[in-house]
């Protein structure tokens, strides 16, 4: 018998991000609009609401139009910045050319968006559905998936706690909580542990393409204030990626502060590229040192995105459950925006599911969420741009740009290209390193430019040093034997924070060290391994970054 204690609800939602949040909160609206009793809680596996969201962000409010229409009269903060000024540069090395809007179709202008902290915009949103009676938990990773006898998903336990590295436990120990549900929600984000593990349990992506990402890391700065423009959002390509494509961002935002960042397609082939160098290369630009010098860089993150498209898009149902938001992938790559896709997605699925409960059919698959999802705004919007990913990803970022944007324009005007184009797995892309030149980046000069450990310090990332490694290896033997003579150990260099290691090497004694602590939970390591020997697993929870207001 387990030592589990277990807890009982209609819906259990593992992640505390826009999609699950909005999912309990529409949960929660119907049952209080019918009088009915509706047990929903949300698990986070971050300290807080907010800790582990990271984004740009410039957010299409239409979902949130839809969840709250007073959303404004609400005091939600994202309201502060509407967008006003939308900028699209390619960069030269140290010269830019601004695309004209005309050039673009109407849905890439940012129209009626607003800039500001996705983080803080959950935290807003948590405020509500407590209001409402949702129970949420963070600071507890749920690490396992419960079946019922028939194979159906019962629900998820939480980690344990007070394990030690060794395995043993310590005198804080405290066995995971099991909790049980009619509906599990799995709205984990982007490369979700769980979620991949589900995937392959029903095959969910079996007739979809795979899914592949970008690399987005993020920096906060306090710039001067005769340069801050509130609402100007500028996006960049070209310099100084000329073997990935990708791009930059830099976004006006509240209180005296600019967002900016750096996504790198992790399609990419040279072994050698450094995506953090990349980054701070870029931000020495000088159309993007201007608005930094004199300012004051406060905060660091990086995380995974989804840019598979519509065609990576998994089947979201299966028995017992639903994969919302990134955890299926609705992100819309050209606009850089996937807020809005996630939070109405989990408003179908809330809608689905309510209705299940309430008719008694409870044990029912939910393919009603997965109909409506595929006839919403939400199908329409990714079928538009379906093939600007694959395109840039195969032809690069001026040709690609060219490409991509005459297929958004004929699918703007009802005459799409007859295709849609497929995807190879991010880790099947890599090249030998003796295939490809090496990389000479500068040093970082501490004032524009900067190392990896002092912008990990900046996330307020910490983990319980005394517990068991949550970066797996399936064979510690192959970073040494197989990745760094044919790769150079890629390790080393894709993730943002330091994590991986080779020591020893001068010595002749080469070893893999994994720094685990420093782990921002991007899971770029889970993505862009060649072998992909590394599993990456929830830490106890509340450990990872601790970002304040990204």
């Amino acid at each position: 018998m387990s030592e589990r204690e277990s807890m009982p609800y209609d819906i259990v939602i593992v992640g505390g991000g826009p999609a699950g949040l909005s999912a309990a909160i529409r949960l929660k609206q119907l049952a209080n609009d019918t009088g009915q009793e509706l047990a929903v809680c949300v698990l986070e596996k971050g300290s807080e609401i907010g800790a582990h969201i990271l984004s740009g962000a410039v957010i299409d409010p239409k979902a949130l139009d839809e969840l709250f229409p007073q959303w404004k009269e609400m005091g939600c903060s994202l309201a502060d910045v509407p967008v006003t000024d939308n900028q699209h540069w390619f960069l030269s090395k140290s010269g830019k050319m601004a695309m004209p809007h005309i050039a673009t179709p109407g849905f890439m202008h940012n129209k009626g968006t607003y800039t500001g902290s996705l983080g803080n915009l959950c935290r807003w949103l948590a405020e509500q559905a407590e209001g409402l009676g949702v129970e949420i938990f963070p600071g507890f990773a749920a690490a396992e998936i419960l079946y019922n006898e028939d194979g159906s998903v019962k629900g998820v336990a939480t980690g344990d706690m007070g394990v030690a590295r060794d395995g043993e436990h310590k005198g804080d120990y405290q066995p995971g909580l099991e909790l049980h549900a009619k509906y599990t929600f799995f709205a984990e984000g982007a490369r979700g542990h769980l979620t991949k593990i589900i995937k392959r349990q029903f095959a969910l992506d079996a007739d979809s393409e795979p899914q592949v990402y970008g690399l987005g890391m993020k920096e906060l700065w306090d710039i001067d204030p005769e340069l801050h423009q509130p609402g100007l959002v500028i996006h960049t390509q070209g310099w100084p990626l000329t073997d990935a494509y990708g791009g930059g961002f830099l976004y006006h935002q509240a209180n005296g502060q600019v967002a900016l960042g750096f996504v790198v397609g992790l399609s990419y082939r040279n072994p050698h590229l450094y995506p953090f160098e990349e980054f701070q290369r870029w931000k020495q630009h000088p159309s993007i040192r201007k608005y930094l010098e004199g300012g004051r860089r406060v905060s660091y993150g990086a995380r995974v995105i989804n840019e598979g498209g519509w065609q990576s898009v998994p089947k979201l149902v299966f028995p017992g459950g639903v994969l919302i938001g990134c955890s299926a992938g609705f992100v819309n790559v050209p606009r850089i925006k996937g807020t809005h896709t996630a939070m109405k997605s989990g408003m179908l699925a809330a809608e689905a599911a309510f209705e299940a409960i309430q008719n008694e059919r409870a044990r029912d698959v939910l393919n009603e969420y997965e109909d409506r999802l595929r006839s919403s705004w939400i199908a329409k919007e990714l079928q538009l741009v379906k093939n600007a990913e694959p395109l840039l990803a195969k032809f690069g970022g001026t040709i690609g740009t060219v490409l991509a944007g005459v297929d958004m324009w004929m699918r703007t005007l009802k005459i799409g290209l007859p295709f849609t184009m497929k995807h190879k797995p991010d880790s099947e892309k890599i090249w030998r390193k003796d295939a490809c030149a090496k990389i000479d980046y500068p040093k970082p000069d501490g004032k524009i430019s900067f190392d990896r450990l002092s912008s990990v310090f900046l996330s307020n990332t910490n983990h319980e040093e005394d517990q068991p490694v949550h970066l797996q290896l399936k064979d510690p033997a192959v970073p040494i034997t197989y990745n760094l003579p044919l790769y150079d150990e890629p390790a080393q260099r894709y993730c943002p924070a330091g994590v991986y290691e080779i020591v020893g090497q001068e010595e002749g004694d080469p070893r893999f060290q994994i720094n685990a602590q420093n782990c921002v939970h991007c899971k770029t390591c889970d993505i862009k391994d060649p072998t992909q020997n590394i599993n990456w697993v929830v830490p106890e929870g509340g450990g990872g970054p601790n970002y304040p207001n990204m």
